[in-house]
C-alpha cells in the first residue's frame, strides 16, 4: 500500500508538488514502499482529503495541524528548521511603496477604503495571526471591515497588491522570501508595514494507527535527511533548499502544538469579547467553553506519545 502524502498549499499545486517530488521519491527508497502525493489549491481541500482518510502522512502548519491530531488520530513526528535558526517566522501586512494605500497609519484611520488580500482562515500567517495580533487588537474585523476581499495564497495575495488588484496583502517572511525570487519585478514594488511575533514552524504529522516502528523509520528518514556529507548529502542540501529554503528536520511529537492551541485559543477568545452578544452571561457562556476547551486539549497534546 502507498504512503499518501499530503502537501499545504503554499504556492500553487503544480508548484508544490514540483518542489516535494524529489523528497518524497528519496522517502520511498528509504522506506521500501511507494509514496504518492496530494496537493491541491486550498486549505479546506486538503482538510476535506485528510477527513475522508485519504491522506497517510502530511506537511501541516498550525491550526491544522492541530485539528488533525486533535481531531483526527494524527501525530506529530517532525517540525521543520530554517537555515537563519529562528524557531519560527513572522507574518507580515505588505503594501505598494507609494500610493494613498500604503502606510499603517492610513489602514487604521480607514480600512473601509482598503481592498484586504489575505490567506484562508486556517492560515496561521495569512490570518489567524494577523486577525489576532494587528486587526482586532485595532477594533477591526478583517472579514467585514474592508472595501473588498480576496482569498488565496500568499504567492496569490502578494501578486494582488503588486498588480494593483488589492492594497494590502497578508503573507509571511518565509514565503515573501521566496517571492522576491521568483518574482523580482513584482516584490520591487512592495513593502512590509508590519510584522508579528515569532510563529513556530511546520510539523510532519503521520496517521496514528500506522505502527510505532513505521513512525520511527519515517522520524528517523526526516531527521536524517540532509545531514550527510558528500555528494548525496549535498543533494539533499539541494533538495531542501529549492522546498521553501528548509534546513532540516527535528524529531518532535504532538506537545510542539501547544503554540498553535494557544494561538488558536487567543483568538477565539478575543473573537468572543469583541463580538455583541444578547447579553452578558451569554459570552460568559461562551469563554468557558472556550476556556474548559482549551484546558483539554492542552493536556491531550502534553500527554500523548506519537
Amino acid at each position: 500500500m502507498p504512503l499518501r502524502f499530503g502537501i499545504l498549499p503554499l504556492g500553487g499545486a503544480f508548484e508544490s508538488r514540483n518542489d516535494w517530488e524529489p523528497l518524497l521519491a528519496d522517502l520511498s527508497r528509504a522506506i521500501g514502499r511507494p509514496v504518492t502525493m496530494l496537493s491541491v489549491n486550498s486549505y479546506e481541500a486538503l482538510e476535506q482529503a485528510i477527513q475522508r482518510d485519504q491522506v497517510d502522512m502530511a506537511f501541516l502548519s498550525g491550526k491544522m495541524a492541530l485539528d488533525t491530531v486533535t481531531q483526527r488520530r494524527m501525530n506529530v513526528v517532525a517540525q521543520v528548521t530554517r537555515h537563519d535558526g529562528l524557531p519560527g517566522y513572522r507574518a507580515l501586512l505588505l503594501t505598494r511603496k507609494n500610493g494613498d494605500f500604503s502606510t499603517l497609519r492610513s489602514l487604521l484611520a480607514e480600512p473601509e477604503r482598503w481592498r484586504l488580500a489575505r490567506g484562508e482562515n486556517r492560515s496561521v500567517s495569512g490570518y489567524i495571526v494577523p486577525q489576532l495580533q494587528f486587526f482586532l487588537p485595532n477594533h477591526i474585523a478583517m472579514e467585514t471591515r474592508f472595501a473588498s476581499e480576496l482569498v488565496g495564497t500568499h504567492q496569490a495575495t502578494a501578486l494582488a497588491v503588486a498588480n494593483g488588484e488589492a492594497d494590502v496583502a497578508t503573507n509571511n517572511t518565509a514565503d515573501f522570501e521566496r517571492f522576491k525570487l521568483q518574482f523580482p519585478a513584482e516584490a520591487d514594488r512592495l513593502q512590509v508595514i508590519w510584522e508579528s511575533e515569532l510563529i513556530p514552524h511546520a510539523q510532519l504529522v503521520v496517521r496514528r494507527d500506522y505502527s510505532p516502528e513505521l513512525h520511527r523509520r519515517l522520524q528517523r528518514f526526516l531527521v536524517d535527511y540532509a545531514r550527510g556529507k558528500g555528494a548525496r548529502g549535498d543533494a539533499e542540501r539541494a533538495v531542501l533548499k529549492s522546498l521553501h529554503d528548509l534546513a532540516g528536520f527535528v524529531p518532535a511529537d504532538n506537545s510542539s502544538l501547544l503554540p498553535a492551541a494557544k494561538l488558536a485559543y487567543q483568538l477565539a477568545r478575543q473573537s468572543a469579547m469583541t463580538s455583541q452578544w444578547v447579553n452578558e452571561n451569554a459570552r460568559q457562556v461562551r469563554l468557558q467553553r472556550i476556556e474548559s476547551s482549551y484546558a483539554e486539549q492542552t493536556t491531550a497534546l502534553r500527554g500523548a506519545a506519537p
